[in-house]
């Protein structure tokens, strides 16, 4: 039997929008569009990597909930809104995933207030981290 693990953090949004913090499909963890805003604090800096380091904090603290960890990601999805932060704020992406190397995907585009730099979105696999892998490369 499937069993179905939907997590709330608290935000005032899950209920008025009806969404949860994570989804998870027995091992499969789908990490909603996290925003850098400190939840215990509401604060949220106004530098697109700090917020971008908060997103990490925030989605670390998700995964842990659920018994997973960053290094289970699989798949992540950067949203940066202005292009003149994306150098910096994908720089630093890539130091945090270092290693874990996840599928990527890098939009540009408006997101729900002007005060967003940056919002991030991952899909773990509890266990992944532990799991053998292999690394191809192709030409294309």
């Amino acid at each position: 039997m499937v069993k179905i693990t939907k997590v709330k953090s608290g935000s005032i949004f899950e209920e008025k929008e009806s969404y949860s913090r994570i989804v998870a499909v027995d091992d499969w963890i789908f990490v909603s569009n996290t925003a850098g805003r400190n939840y215990k604090t509401r604060e949220m800096s106004e530098d697109a990597v700090e917020q971008a380091k908060q997103c990490f904090n925030n989605i670390e603290g998700a995964l842990k909930s659920v018994g997973s960890c960053l290094e289970d990601v699989v798949q992540s999805k950067i949203f940066i809104p202005c292009v003149e932060d994306a150098k910096a704020v994908m720089t630093y992406v890539g130091e945090r995933l270092k290693g874990i190397d996840p599928q990527r995907t890098v939009t540009c585009s408006p997101l729900g207030a002007p005060d967003f730099k940056v919002e991030i979105e991952v899909t773990a696999y509890r266990g992944a981290s532990k799991a053998e892998s292999e690394e191809i490369t192709i030409q294309l």
